[in-house]
């Protein structure tokens, strides 16, 4: 069902994108707004437009709500606490166990070394 929706949406946004691309200017943003032409006036293609407009966007307000309660129910069922509470506690190292070579650090020093070097 999620994932019927989720198509609705993106083809609504596509379709959306589309129509407002096709609509007049009105305002003179760029300088680009083009002369209407052809069979239809106009004004009665404005309102053409704006009206899909408006049904698209409506669509997609509805989808976008759908999409979200769809979301919050999948969601209910689990907290992001119960979550951190399932997850495996990693067992903590050793201290008495004897050192393999792999650690980073340098090894420890000898109190009974010399602190300066030797002239060897």
């Amino acid at each position: 069902m999620e994932n019927v929706v989720l198509i609705i949406h993106l083809l609504l946004a596509l379709a959306l994108i589309g129509v407002v691309l096709l609509q007049r200017s009105e305002g003179g943003g760029l300088g680009m707004g083009g002369g209407g032409g052809g069979a239809i006036s106009g004004r009665s293609a404005a309102t053409a437009l704006n009206k899909v407009t408006w049904g698209l966007a409506i669509a997609f307000i509805v989808t976008s709500l759908t999409l979200t309660i769809l979301a919050a129910q999948q969601s209910a069922d689990s907290s992001v606490l119960d979550r951190l509470t399932d997850m495996p506690v990693p067992a903590a190292e050793d201290p008495a166990a004897p050192d393999n070579g792999d650690s980073l650090l340098p090894p420890a020093a000898d109190d009974t070394a010399p602190l300066t070097p030797s002239a060897d």
